[in-house]
């Protein structure tokens, strides 16, 4: 899979309140140029997700990534799956780790995430799955974007974090670093950023924006993915993660078992492709 000259990509950060705008849809625009993004907020009723989602897949979308746990036909989870294991031993003291899909909230999000990726695939507008890991049809993917970003962080444990703030202070880092920008550099060399990655400061529209960021690796063929046939999380190119991350994932696939793949084919991570 290689990107064209110009396309578009959509994420979704999900939330599941219907009295404050907690959910954000994000759509990553580029040309031979630029890029740039749009985002919409939108309260947890079909209403409001069925119009954000569709005022922003208003044209063909080459891929979609939603934060949010996601399984083969977008079914209820009620399972901790591999994907959330292999994301969890050794990561959660550095990175934190993913909700599992058993618990209460983890049958929530689903349900919500289900309910989102169900209005994305309607609208018609998302490219075929390609890649090995295809859960539908249409392109559309789980991410997750606290481990997304932490992965890119050479040492994220000494980012002083608080509870609940964890994905914004690794968004602001990487920001300011330019980690957010080689990852766009990467995957769309060559482009001019219309807008900086530090005027982004919402929580959710932050969490939104790196929801797109990983349904671009995906739609270059340029990531890592981890989980089976309970579900995947799509990481970031591996060239980009940290080795302390890509030897985690590795050994977390041996102890655990579930898999790593590597851009669709089993192989190294954290390593250059």
């Amino acid at each position: 899979m290689s990107l064209p000259a110009s396309g578009a990509v959509l994420g979704v950060d999900i939330g599941w309140s219907i009295v404050r705008p907690s959910s954000a849809v994000c759509r990553l625009d580029w040309t031979a140029a630029t890029v740039a993004w749009t985002i919409r907020r939108f309260r947890a009723t079909d209403g409001e997700r069925g119009a954000a989602i569709g005022a922003l897949a208003d044209r063909p979308l080459l891929a979609a990534a939603l934060d949010g746990s996601l399984r083969r036909e977008f079914d209820k989870i009620g399972a901790y799956r591999h994907a959330e294991r292999l994301l969890t031993l050794g990561f959660g003291s550095r990175i934190g780790k993913p909700g599992q899909s058993n618990t209460p909230n983890g049958r929530l999000l689903n349900a919500q995430a289900n309910a989102c990726a169900e209005a994305i695939a309607a609208t018609g507008r998302i490219a075929a799955a390609l890649h090995p890991q295809a859960i539908h049809a249409q392109a559309i993917v789980e991410a997750f974007p606290s481990a997304w970003l932490g992965m890119l962080i050479d040492a994220p444990e000494v980012i002083p974090v608080r509870r609940g703030d964890r994905s914004d202070r690794y968004y602001a880092h990487l920001a300011a670093s330019g980690g957010l920008r080689a990852v766009v550099e990467r995957l769309l060399p060559g482009r001019a950023l219309a807008g900086p990655f530090t005027a982004v400061i919402d929580h959710d529209e932050r969490a939104a924006l790196v929801c797109a960021l990983t349904a671009l690796g995906l739609a270059a063929g340029d990531y890592v993915a981890a989980g089976d046939a309970q579900g995947w999380i799509i990481l970031p190119p591996p060239a980009l993660i940290r080795p302390w991350a890509g030897e985690l994932l590795a050994s977390n696939a041996d102890r655990c078992g579930g898999g790593v793949e590597w851009g669709g084919a089993r192989g190294p991570v954290g390593l250059a492709a």
